[in-house]
């Protein structure tokens, strides 16, 4: 089901916009095809005991595969190319997530791309759903553990709370109805990265150094951009797993604190970035695909 803001308030909309791609049969950018290219992007750091159960249940001939590697002390790299002799690795020009994302994103060729976790926490068997909700004409899958058919085996109590009251002001002041702000679960088209605008640096960039959005706030920033550029949101039903070894880096609090100073500057700043598609009818929507748990 998709929504759409009408004259009247929040209105049903039936009827989906397709894209038509012409081609061939194969998934993968740089070939003829007849369906949209898909590109996974993986920010990875130490984590060569959790790959083999990611790539366990990701069709590697189907996708372009990209592993961003945070200076992995352990065998990730090495684990990653053994499970996928295609692999595209990349490293960081700065540390965090977000500047990991912003190395894949960098270097992604296909129609759309999705943001995966290397830790198992992210199904990829779920990659087909977040495909078609982009397929029907959202420019933004946006996975949520908090709508019929989704969940979380991971999230604490506190995160949980602490995700409820950001999702909250993100959706009063940005006019969204997000469901779940803070997880990162994500699909898009490539129009999308003028519009997200991260910084990706270069080989004089300092290592050692974090900008903004290059933390964990930066599903906060994309979602918080997208909503402001007025793009076509559809949520996706996605279930958040344990990951398999290791700890998360996320910290509650401090990053809890990064996203709150987020939400505040990108309104703050109040910039309005400028979609790279034609604008349709439906452009300025929000739409919530309502799916049948598998």
């Amino acid at each position: 089901m998709r929504w759409r803001r009408g004259q009247h308030g929040i209105e049903r909309q039936t009827d989906l916009t397709l894209t038509r791609i012409n081609g061939g049969s194969s998934n993968k950018p740089g070939t003829h095809k007849a369906e949209p290219t898909v590109s996974i992007v993986i920010p990875a750091k130490n984590e060569a005991l959790n790959l083999p159960h990611v790539f366990a249940a990701l069709d590697t001939e189907l996708y372009e595969v990209i592993l961003v590697d945070g200076d992995s002390v352990d065998d990730t790299v090495e684990v990653a190319r053994e499970l996928c002799p295609d692999l595209i690795v990349v490293g960081q020009t700065r540390k965090g997530k977000g500047n990991a994302l912003a190395c894949g994103f960098a270097v992604a060729k296909g129609d759309f791309i999705v943001m995966l976790d290397a830790d198992g926490s992210t199904d990829p068997a779920e990659i087909p759903r977040f495909v078609e909700a982009l397929k029907q004409g959202a420019d933004f899958a946006k996975g949520s553990r908090f709508m019929p058919g989704a969940g979380s085996s991971d999230i604490s109590r506190l995160r949980q709370v602490g995700n409820f009251f950001l999702n909250k002001i993100v959706n009063l002041i940005y006019g969204t109805r997000y469901t779940d702000l803070c997880y990162g679960y994500n699909a898009f088209r490539r129009e999308c990265l003028s519009v997200m605008d991260l910084e990706v640096g270069d080989e004089s960039t300092d290592l050692g150094a974090m900008r903004w959005g290059d933390g964990f706030e930066v599903e906060t920033l994309i979602n918080v951009r997208i909503a402001k550029a007025g793009l076509v949101v559809a949520e996706v039903p996605s279930f958040e797993h344990s990951r398999h070894f290791g700890s998360s880096n996320l910290n509650a609090f401090s990053d809890g604190i990064r996203v709150l100073r987020t939400i505040h500057a990108e309104r703050k700043g109040a910039r309005q970035a400028t979609p790279a598609r034609d604008i349709s009818s439906s452009w300025s929507t929000m739409s919530t695909l309502a799916e049948e748990s598998p």
